[in-house]
């Protein structure tokens, strides 16, 4: 073996030069980065050669799988053919042009036009400051403001860490900027009380109509949500929830975004998350499924009501070296292209997705399991130290730590959120590796009922 190239020395030449995205440096500087080599179908390998499920898909976004020759080999072509140009200035190139038909094309009509960028985190910015130009347009300068969720994701950048609702991230770089206010959050298991998933469902959106009235409708621009929300534990709303949040966006004239970056092409079973849950929004960030993460690529989906509004701004100074790069665009066109031929949204929503949910049902037999739920290829099992009360443990990050801990030293590649422990397979995941899925997870559950946590 190289020794440059073995695990150890790897390792080192890590730890010595390279910071990583959401880590603790100190437990980093213990023990060091473990690296991984290649991946095949769901299944990644580290550079001694160990196999792990990958049941994450990367960070919720390599829904084709691992290994896909035919990405390498397209994107090879437009290496040698045109290896960068930009979208400035009036001009294109033939994968952007040919990329922003093919993605418009799923929206039903919905959204005609997309902004591209390189990052969900990016889109997250791009809307933010369109929305703002949008109303300024129109003559209300006002509307700026603009309210999100506790406990959503919406990237890493200034703005999109400020319209995530996590305090972690907050306490980090005295965010959320001015403009940016919270609601809470549709978690009906934690948040619920003795109501009903529906009304606890309207309950929340209502919340969105309060604060509406407390900002001055005058003065809001825009409202956002993830479809499910991901990072913050894939919180599924109740159905009376997201038909509620669009009857007041419209009846208060502010802008409806859907963050699409974890839900978009094909994890739910449909090509947006906005369709499986029936709302129409008026702006819409991709990334991540679209390219299944082989190279960085995002976007913002716009709808034609928005778009012609923007047609009258006079030059809109936003944008980014990187919008549409033809060897990015050309990843995603393949991507897209697999992903349509092997039928993989179809899959998700007929044979896969409900197996997925069959068999995750399975675990609320657990006696540290309170409910399971998932939509499409993506789901979460909520542990609970009493699941007759939905009492939960007194330390729920620790509890998630124990089982997804004892799962990736199983070779099985989960994600905990506190006490709820998230999967994301990707979308060509067989029947029989769901199945080695739920009995791995079964094991960790096993492993932390022995523990005897509070």
């Amino acid at each position: 073996m190289d020794p440059v190239r073995n695990s150890e020395n790897m390792s080192a030449i890590d730890l010595a030069h390279h910071i990583h995205p959401f880590c603790d440096m100190k437990d980093m500087a213990r023990h060091g980065a473990q690296i991984m080599a290649r991946g095949e179908g769901i299944w990644i390998f580290d550079s001694q050669g160990n196999p792990y499920m990958d049941a994450f898909a990367g960070l919720w976004c390599v829904n084709i799988g691992y290994g896909r020759k035919e990405i390498g080999e397209a994107v090879m072509r437009q290496m040698n053919e045109l290896p960068y140009y930009n979208t400035f200035f009036g001009t294109s190139t033939q994968p952007a042009t040919l990329l922003a038909q093919k993605v418009t094309s799923y929206t039903q009509g919905l959204m005609s036009h997309v902004f591209f960028t390189s990052s969900g985190s990016e889109a997250t910015d791009t809307w933010f400051r369109l929305a703002r130009i949008y109303w300024k347009v129109l003559g209300q300068p006002s509307k700026k403001q603009v309210i999100a969720r506790r406990n959503a994701y919406h990237g890493s950048t200034v703005a999109g860490a400020s319209l995530g609702g996590m305090k972690h991230m907050h306490e980090q770089g005295d965010l959320p900027i001015e403009g940016i206010h919270h609601i809470g959050q549709p978690y009906w298991y934690a948040d619920g009380g003795d109501l009903t998933p529906a009304e606890f469902g309207l309950k929340m959106a209502r919340e969105l109509e309060a604060k509406i009235d407390e900002l001055g409708e005058e003065n809001v621009a825009a409202f956002v949500g993830e479809p499910i929300q991901g990072a913050g534990g894939v919180i599924i709303p109740p159905d009376t929830y997201w038909p509620e949040i669009e009857r007041i966006c419209r009846a208060r004239n502010i802008l409806l975004i859907a963050d699409e970056v974890v839900c978009g092409f094909g994890r739910l079973g449909s090509w947006f998350g906005h369709q499986h849950f029936g709302f129409k929004p008026d702006m819409a960030s991709i990334a991540k499924g679209l390219s299944s993460g082989y190279l960085p690529i995002g976007g913002v989906l716009i709808s034609e009501k928005v778009a012609a509004v923007l047609a009258e701004a006079g030059d809109i100074n936003h944008g980014y070296t990187y919008s549409g790069h033809p060897v990015c665009a050309t990843a995603a066109l393949e991507n897209l292209r697999i992903v349509e031929e092997e039928g993989l949204v179809e899959r998700v929503r007929d044979d896969i997705g409900p197996y997925l949910a069959q068999a995750l049902k399975t675990l609320e037999d657990h006696e540290v399991v309170g409910q399971v739920e998932s939509v499409g290829l993506l789901g979460a099992v909520q542990l609970a130290k009493d699941k007759s009360t939905r009492q939960r443990f007194k330390d729920p990050d620790r509890a998630g730590r124990v089982v997804r801990g004892f799962c990736y030293d199983h070779q099985l590649i989960m994600r905990a959120t506190a006490d709820r422990m998230l999967i994301s397979p990707a979308l060509i995941i067989s029947r029989e590796e769901v199945d080695g899925l739920v009995q791995y997870i079964r094991h960790g559950l096993d492993h932390l009922r022995e523990q005897n946590l509070d």
